[in-house]
């Protein structure tokens, strides 16, 4: 049976720490509000905001150990970062704990951490949305990035992908792949 957005807050609500379910509420309500900017199915955008991070406060082991009990892939980049597992494991909760059917829901949250190239306008909207919702920290050109967001999806997905793999590579931090193709895919597509 279909839960209803109130349901889903609820459950999420019990399931997720003080600060994680804030930052869902942002992400649902900066989701929802790029939607109607872009003229897409404003609840569709609210319920993939609202799960997107369902599955984040999972430990480690649980992360691991419910990706092989729904049958996910986990890449070796995973296995050392396993914190990357959320999204896709994500999509897996959202499909059995909260009934999701709609599968640009479920690809949505499946790609709100990484990307990946030939993005859906709701995945986009996700993964900015994720970004820029009310309760984030402010990073460097933040403002610019927001106001990018309501104008131009593509633009502002190149932006922060470049911010994100700029930071990781001056932190040292290993980049995910897919970050990288995702980040390459968009700078060849909007020459």
């Amino acid at each position: 049976m279909k839960m209803t957005r109130i349901e889903m807050r609820e459950k999420l609500r019990e399931r997720l720490t003080d600060k994680r379910y804030e930052h869902s509420l942002g992400v649902e309500y900066t989701a929802a509000a790029l939607a109607m900017a872009h003229g897409l199915d404003i609840e569709q955008a609210a319920i993939a905001g609202l799960l997107h991070d369902c599955a984040k406060c999972y430990s480690t082991e649980d992360k691991i150990a419910k990706c092989e009990k729904y049958g996910l892939p986990i890449s070796d980049f995973e296995r050392q970062n396993p914190e990357l597992l959320h999204a896709k494991l994500g999509a897996a909760v959202a499909k059995d704990k909260y009934k999701v059917r709609d599968h640009e829901i479920l690809s949505a949250i499946t790609w709100h951490t990484t990307g990946c190239p030939n993005m859906s306008d709701l995945d986009k909207i996700i993964y900015i949305a994720d970004f820029i919702e009310p309760n984030r920290k402010e990073l460097p050109e933040m403002d610019e990035i927001r106001k990018e967001a309501f104008l131009d999806l593509d633009k502002c997905l190149v932006h922060i992908l470049s911010n994100i793999l700029d930071y990781l590579s001056r932190k040292g931090s290993k980049i995910d792949p897919i970050t990288e193709e995702t980040y390459n895919y968009y700078v060849r597509n909007r020459k």
